[in-house]
């Protein structure tokens, strides 16, 4: 047999309307075109679907048997238009994403909370990893999205590098929370918490100190720079850290009023990317999340600017 679903949606409509004449508006067609398409569905089944009896359009038994089966197809067609739409619409599917731990606590969390609007169907998988483990998981395939500090390039991975400016958080009664930029000179001999000796951030930041001729006293060394937010809060240090703990820290000023963000000279920066597999092509979901991303990462960058 060699028939359409055209020709089994049509002669869905006119068993429903019991009229070709109806079944021909419903699907868009003229009537004798609906006539046609059901004798050619008649001549490949081989019975006859309809017998007209005082102008009446009468189904025959087949008809009402077959009528169930074709059902059954179309309301699979019907399941499947409507995923193939929230698919394109980036609504239902799958997404895994890495994230590195500055950005894995509220951030990241934010940014997805604002893609998913909408998207009930769309599942999604969020772990926290060190960044050069997400590195790995995104050359094996195994994450669709990866949020870590720039590696070095590799053909398994592409990138989208982002340069960060970092900023000083300091107490928020401390004479340094009004002030219109810090300095080495500001912070010289003062406890600092900083990240493990070979972090680049904690490298670049000593060099500065150094440059200057101011003491960096290091008194609080951190994994992340979460706990030291804490510290600071409670008076026992300052922080130079990455743009995005402090734009953290700016989303959550309703609830923590005991810190102050100000920029930090001379300039130091950290640079972060957007990680996808390298021999992967990239899903409708994963890009529109990418885009995303990066928008938030350009409205992060321009909201901490204006507000420092």
């Amino acid at each position: 047999m060699n028939f359409s679903l055209r020709q089994i949606f049509t002669f869905r409509e006119v068993m429903r309307s019991g009229s070709i004449s109806q079944a021909a508006r419903t699907v868009g067609r003229t009537q004798p075109a609906v006539s046609t398409m059901i004798s050619t569905l008649e001549g490949e089944l081989g019975f006859s679907l309809f017998v007209r009896d005082q102008g009446k359009l009468i189904p025959t038994p087949e008809a009402r048997f077959f009528l169930e089966e074709c059902e059954t197809v179309l309301e699979r067609i019907e399941r499947i238009e409507r995923t193939v739409n929230k698919i394109r619409t980036h609504e239902a599917g799958k997404l895994r994403v890495a994230c590195h731990p500055a950005a894995a606590g509220m951030f990241m969390p934010r940014i997805l909370t604002e893609f998913l609007q909408g998207k009930d169907e769309l599942e999604v998988s969020l772990i926290m990893r060190s960044s050069d483990v997400i590195e790995d998981l995104i050359a094996s395939q195994q994450f669709d999205i990866g949020f870590a500090e720039t590696p070095k390039p590799r053909p398994s991975v592409k990138q989208m590098d982002f340069d960060l400016e970092c900023v000083c958080v300091v107490p928020a009664d401390d004479p340094l929370a009004t002030a219109e930029e810090i300095t080495p000179q500001d912070l010289d001999g003062q406890p600092m918490a900083v990240l493990f000796d070979k972090h680049p951030l904690t490298v670049r930041t000593e060099a500065a100190f150094q440059k200057s001729g101011y003491q960096f006293r290091k008194r609080l060394e951190l994994r992340t720079w979460a706990p030291g937010l804490q510290f600071v809060a409670a008076g026992m240090c300052y922080m130079i850290c990455d743009m995005i703990t402090g734009y953290s820290c700016l989303q959550q000023r309703q609830t923590t009023t005991e810190l102050a963000i100000r920029p930090f000279r001379p300039r130091i920066s950290t640079s972060v990317s957007i990680l996808t597999p390298g021999y992967a092509t990239q899903s409708l979901t994963s890009n529109a999340f990418t885009t995303h991303l990066c928008e938030a990462i350009g409205n992060m960058q321009t909201e901490l600017q204006n507000s420092l």
